[in-house]
């Protein structure tokens, strides 16, 4: 299920999020390779869900340290 909040992404471990990261990103295809055979996706917004939620990962990962920070 997908993670609705940013908070809960950064509530896991760096290690649960690289692996959380990898699962995601491998249903993606999967659904997008059943869209595009033509099967029927059960719940289609579950892409856009998908999407949503790997980009919240990916920018918590992306975030720098608060001791970086430009003056």
């Amino acid at each position: 299920m997908p993670m609705k909040r940013i908070r809960e992404v950064h509530d896991i471990s760096d290690e649960d999020r690289l692996k959380r990261l990898s699962e995601l990103k491998t249903e993606l295809v999967r659904m997008r390779t059943m869209v595009k055979a033509g099967g029927a996706v059960e719940n289609s917004s579950r892409i856009r869900e998908l999407k949503k939620t790997i980009a919240r990962i990916q920018t918590v990962i992306n975030e720098k340290p608060e001791g970086s920070k430009r003056e």
